[in-house]
């Protein structure tokens, strides 16, 4: 088939962790042997820097070294939102390929230009921020584009099921394992950072109040956990994109022995991603508050990638040990004592741990299963 991706990598440039979670769509996909095109469209007052020129912008210059770094030179475009302007494949090249394409896979709804979108037949929204796109959209009344579009598709596993209240909006939210491409993830690496890592935003957005529900960002399951480091031996190394104001957070974390590097420092491109999650001894995975609330059953695609590459998780459960393995690799918590007792589970036993964690990415998460089976359930649900 021809499948047209849509999603975000150079609106929020250097984010070397974002760009992989579109990447494992792009690569997936053409692993399985499909024509794949990439579109990403962008406001214009996301330019950077401000006022600058698409083609001068570092957004630009972004996208070009990511496409060209992973074969997509010659088939991907960075579009100005309500233009034609455009760098890489012009918009008349994106309109011919749009017009023959079977499927769009629209990553939160990226691309809204309705001349490309009205001509392919399979257009499907894919949610990679479960209970606060749900919540947003249908019942705080704000636009998560999801107009226009033929299926829907979640990977928060409880998305629709009776122990998520989040509401739905009467769509069938088809459930998917967010990707990993295996051959990029490998278990041959050194564990550079002996520590406890993590890459995360202390606050990516508001937090919503719904039905008497508070849903909250990081730094709300961050603070329930502060004390976490001062129990154990380990290092904690969080790569936080954290603002320096958080000054009260910034001593907390200080002071209870976390350790914080900075994003742009260890993690601002694919390869320092790939470097900073395949070199660290686990990770400490640690999820909005809203994911816990909500029981939406959100599996983080950055843990993917620490299990790809055999090191251990033990992450912080929104309801995705209902539907994943946990014990093995994968190890969940509640609670400050279970993650406690999860880290010494690792010492007393480190090499299973890391073997079961690849093994669990091969079994669960290899993009040619987790693809392939998205693919049939769009198939089956037209």
């Amino acid at each position: 088939m021809t499948i047209l991706v849509s999603g975000m990598i150079a609106a929020v440039p250097r984010q070397g962790g974002a760009t992989w979670a579109v990447l494992q769509y792009l690569l997936g996909f053409k692993r399985l042997g499909h024509d794949v095109y990439f579109v990403e469209s962008l406001a214009r007052n996301a330019l950077q820097p401000y006022g600058a020129s698409l083609a001068d912008s570092r957004n630009a210059r972004y996208f070009r070294t990511v496409m060209a770094e992973f074969g997509f030179e010659q088939s991907a475009t960075l579009l100005v939102e309500g233009s034609r302007e455009c760098v890489g494949l012009d918009y008349d090249a994106l309109g011919r390929i749009a017009r023959y394409a079977d499927v769009l896979v629209n990553i939160s709804g990226v691309l809204v230009d309705e001349a490309l979108l009205e001509c392919i037949p399979v257009r499907l929204y894919l949610d990679l921020d479960p209970a606060f796109t749900q919540l947003w959209h249908f019942a705080q009344g704000i636009d998560l584009r999801l107009a226009g579009h033929t299926h829907f598709a979640t990977v928060g596993l409880g998305i629709g099921q009776s122990e998520c209240t989040v509401p739905t909006g009467g769509l069938r939210w088809l459930r998917t394992l967010p990707p990993v491409v295996l051959e990029h993830w490998t278990v041959d690496g050194d564990i550079t950072f002996d520590a406890l890592t993590t890459v995360a935003n202390w606050r990516g957005y508001g937090s919503i109040e719904h039905a008497g529900v508070h849903y909250g960002q990081k730094a709300h399951s961050l603070r329930r956990l502060i004390d976490l480091p001062t129990r154990v031996k380990d290092r904690f190394v969080l790569a936080l994109a954290i603002h320096p104001h958080e000054t009260a957070d910034l001593e907390r974390l200080s002071n209870h022995h976390w350790e914080l590097v900075d994003p742009e420092s260890v993690v601002a491109t694919p390869v320092t991603y790939q470097a900073f999650v395949s070199g660290s001894w686990a990770e400490i995975g640690v999820a909005k508050s809203g994911y816990v609330v909500s029981r939406c059953g959100w599996f983080s695609d950055r843990s993917a990638c620490y299990l790809a590459c055999g090191r251990p998780v033990i992450a912080q459960d929104t309801g995705f040990s209902r539907w994943l393995p946990t014990g093995h690799g994968l190890l969940c918590f509640d609670t400050t004592e279970q993650a406690q007792a999860a880290i010494e589970d690792l010492h007393g036993a480190y090499a299973r741990h890391a073997r079961a964690a690849r093994g669990l990415a091969e079994e669960w998460l290899d993009s040619d299963k987790v693809l392939a089976t998205l693919l049939e359930q769009l198939a089956a649900a037209s």
